[in-house]
């Protein structure tokens, strides 16, 4: 069976903890996918840098080629419009590294009651008392039908017999009762309005100087 390209791999499982990629993958793919995750977090947190700078450091910290390093450049960089969309869940991978990072540290100062704490958290922020939640049988939802009709009846309203003579009954019955009004054209209001609203003068020099 083919292996998943390595742009699939990480587009699926960049933030998949280790003990789930082990199930899945070979150990070569899950060793690149986990050098990818450090150096996706890495460019994340350093927006400005340059390509050079992205493959000095990746050389640095996991020892590989140069020609792999810009290999690893190219994959990554045809992530991030990708996972722009899961920031979510890098912001979730992010706080879980945390609180992991938070607990270690606690454990090794022999500090309990700042380990109950990050325990606590890492648990209530990943539902870890919740039952998996089922997924939504989408295949099984059937489409509603809809047919477009003039049937009144569909809504419960009784079907008017010969409906378009009596609506033209009504147009006619109500047009001879409104046979008395008459259309005008507009026109200028003829109102003195200097006269109505006087303006003082000290208030037009007011305005000029305003």
């Amino acid at each position: 069976m083919p292996r998943p390209a390595i742009l699939q791999v990480c587009q699926q499982d960049l933030f998949t903890n280790e003990a789930q990629l082990q199930q899945r993958y070979s150990p070569d793919q899950i060793e690149r996918l986990i050098r990818l995750r450090d150096m996706y977090t890495w460019f994340i947190s350093n927006p400005d840098s340059k390509d050079r700078q992205f493959i000095e450091t990746v050389i640095s910290r996991h020892k590989v080629s140069k020609p792999m390093a810009y290999s690893d450049l190219a994959v990554i960089k045809a992530l991030l419009p990708v996972l722009s969309s899961a920031s979510r869940d890098f912001h979730r991978f992010r706080y879980n590294e945390m609180i992991l990072e938070t607990y270690q540290m606690a454990k090794a100062r022999k500090d309990t009651k700042t380990m109950e704490k990050a325990a606590s958290s890492y648990a209530k922020y990943n539902r870890v008392d919740v039952e998996d939640e089922q997924a939504v049988p989408y295949d099984d939802i059937v489409i509603q039908p809809f047919t477009a009709t003039s049937d009144p009846r569909v809504l419960g309203i009784p079907v008017i017999p010969n409906i378009k003579v009596k609506i033209q009954q009504m147009i006619t019955k109500y047009r001879r009762e409104c046979m008395d009004i008459e259309d005008v054209d507009y026109e200028e209001a003829d109102l003195e309005e200097k006269e109505l609203f006087p303006i003082e003068e000290d208030e037009i020099k007011e305005e000029s100087h305003g």
